[in-house]
């Protein structure tokens, strides 16, 4: 029984000792969260996918202007964007239109984008 107990004993004094950090960022994340708005996430990923087509004036079948703010915001609204940019790779609708479908992250972004309130 003594031996068990100096076991435990031991035991517990290597898992205390070995549980340390070197530093406060072992244990934190210290990145501040970004807040996503339009200005600083999703125009660089409306330009950088989907402006060849929809810019000021659309072309290549494009039906609408995706250039500013107002206009991705609607596009979201009344268009279905988020729904557009979520589709399969190669379903039917799904935008950018004959190319590679976006990032999940990117997609993320714009959604979360939506759900705070389309910040600008």
């Amino acid at each position: 029984m003594k031996l068990q107990k100096s076991l435990i004993f031991f035991m517990t004094l290597f898992l205390l000792v070995s549980c340390t950090n070197d530093s406060d960022s072992d244990l934190n994340d210290n990145q501040v969260p970004v807040s996503i708005t339009y200005t600083n996430s999703i125009k660089s990923i409306i330009d950088a996918n989907c402006i060849s087509c929809h810019g000021t004036s659309p072309t290549n079948g494009a039906s609408i202007s995706l250039k500013t703010y107002q206009n991705v915001k609607d596009a979201e609204l009344n268009f279905g964007l988020i729904l557009r940019i979520s589709k399969a790779q190669g379903a039917a609708g799904m935008m950018p239109n004959g190319g590679t479908r976006l990032p999940q992250s990117k997609i993320d972004e714009v959604i979360n984008w939506k759900n705070n309130g389309f910040k600008e």
